[in-house]
């Protein structure tokens, strides 16, 4: 990481009515701002990312499965509480944001959708720690709501449940969903399996904390949030057939990204202390690995796994920002954004796309 990059590198300016507040018609209605080896962006439809996908490469699809971790209601003393389950820790035990007039201590009793008793057991840093008197997973379902991000103003509906969710989602635990999977739908993804591109999976569980902003102004001094991760042994092995065969590791989304480059930062460290092991370099063989990652991808980061990335357009000063600059590099993500907003590009979790492919000189 650059110690001298600030905050204020990643900042610029977005009229509020480029915003995305619905998505689109179709999930591959979108548009799709192509950014290629060579810096040269190109104008697309979301569903020519087919002609961009070549055979022999490999998809890599977060499914993690977004839960309705937003919950209304009252402490016994009768004051409002509205709760955001950040992390289900057990079958009636989760991590929480708390939002309420005072902070409810431990001991206190909540009463939440008129339905479901949760006590407050204590606190591990900003985040409360809550038992359920069921099973979580199965409370959330019937009676959360889906948490939309802050910047999307309506209040969550029948078609954000669908919508706010991709089509491959399988693994609770999400309290934000994995946008760049957003655009891609069954025909597509068959298309994609007729060419010969083949699909892989992770799952990394994206935190409340995607949304928070970067609150010191150097980078160096920023410690992001935990995020749980699994790269399955199938995956490893799909990523080791595709770079013996010539092909193109293509991560869909910043959390796929952040996914296998954490497993590859494991790897990596495990060798270093673990000499006699003979443990492969990752960029020639990743392995599986799973674990909490608080991986924060800046300029200067060297990428071990992904060649070429999916992604949205992200908020200013934003860490998934930064993460898109290390990839490409700083001017050509400025360029790039200057285009989309000059285009009226739709921007956030129900805008539009990019196809990135990674800056060979970085």
């Amino acid at each position: 990481m650059s110690s001298s990059l600030t905050v204020a590198d990643f900042d610029y300016n977005l009229p509020s009515e480029l915003i995305a507040q619905a998505p689109a018609a179709a999930r591959t209605d979108s548009r799709l701002l192509h950014l290629d080896s060579e810096g040269r962006l190109n104008d697309l439809d979301f569903t020519a990312i087919t002609s961009l996908v070549r055979p022999g490469d490999l998809l890599v699809f977060n499914d993690t499965r977004v839960i309705k971790a937003r919950l209304f209601g009252r402490k016994a003393s009768g004051g409002q509480v509205e709760v955001l389950i950040e992390r289900i820790t057990s079958e009636h035990e989760a991590l929480a944001h708390i939002r309420a007039s005072k902070s409810p201590g431990p001991g206190t009793s909540l009463r939440l959708s008129d339905a479901i008793d949760v006590t407050v057991m204590g606190r591990d840093n900003d985040l409360f720690i809550l038992k359920f008197d069921g099973p979580i997973l199965d409370l959330l379902d019937r009676y959360g709501s889906i948490p939309l991000p802050p910047y999307i103003s309506h209040q969550p509906d029948a078609l954000d449940d669908l919508r706010y969710q991709t089509v491959y989602a399988r693994e609770p635990g999400a309290v934000a969903a994995p946008t760049a999977g957003l655009h891609f739908d069954e025909n597509i993804l068959e298309k994609f399996a007729r060419m010969g591109v083949a699909r892989a999976f992770v799952t990394l569980h994206v935190g409340a904390g995607t949304f928070q902003p970067v609150r010191v102004d150097k980078l160096s001094d920023h410690v992001m949030h935990a995020e749980r991760y699994t790269v399955p042994a199938a995956t490893a092995q799909a990523i080791a057939r595709t770079r013996a065969e010539g092909g193109r590791i293509i991560a869909v989304g910043t959390t796929s990204v952040r996914a296998l480059e954490s497993a590859a930062k494991a790897q990596r460290e495990d060798a270093l202390a673990h000499p006699d092991r003979n443990i492969p370099d990752p960029r020639n063989q990743l392995l599986a690995n799973s674990g909490d990652t608080r991986l924060f991808i800046t300029p200067g980061f060297a990428y071990q796994v992904v060649d070429a990335m999916v992604t949205n357009f992200h908020l200013p000063q934003s860490t998934l920002l930064m993460l898109v600059s290390a990839f490409i590099g700083m001017e050509q993500m400025k360029a790039a954004y200057s285009h989309a907003i000059k285009q009226r590009y739709r921007f956030f979790s129900y805008g539009d796309a990019m196809f990135l492919e990674r800056n060979p000189l970085l």
